[in-house]
C-alpha cells in the first residue's frame, strides 16, 4: 500500500523522526494507528456506560423517581457545599 501524507502530516512525521524517538516513518504511523486504537477503546466504554447511565435513568423515570431541575440542582449545591465545608 503505498499513502501520500498531506504536508502537514509530513511535516509531523518528520519532527517525530528528528526527535530520536521513532526509526522510521512506518513507526510513526505505527504508534498513531495504536493511539487511534485507544482512543476508540474508551470511546466505545464511555459509551455504553452513558448507555447504561442513561438506562438507569429510564428506569427511575418509570418508577416516578425524579426530581425538577431546580430541585436537583439545590441538592447538587448542599452536597457541594457541605463536602466543601467538611474538607475546610
Amino acid at each position: 500500500m503505498q499513502i501520500v501524507l498531506p504536508p502537514e502530516l509530513e511535516e509531523l512525521v518528520q519532527r517525530q523522526l528528528a526527535s530520536g524517538k521513532y526509526q522510521t516513518a512506518i513507526d510513526v504511523l505505527i504508534a498513531g494507528a495504536k493511539l487511534l486504537e485507544q482512543q476508540e477503546d474508551i470511546y466505545q466504554g464511555r459509551l455504553q456506560e452513558l448507555q447504561q447511565e442513561a438506562q438507569i435513568g429510564w428506569k427511575a423515570a418509570q418508577r416516578g423517581e425524579l426530581v425538577d431541575g431546580p430541585t436537583a440542582m439545590a441538592q447538587i449545591r448542599a452536597s457541594l457545599h457541605s463536602r466543601h465545608a467538611t474538607e475546610s
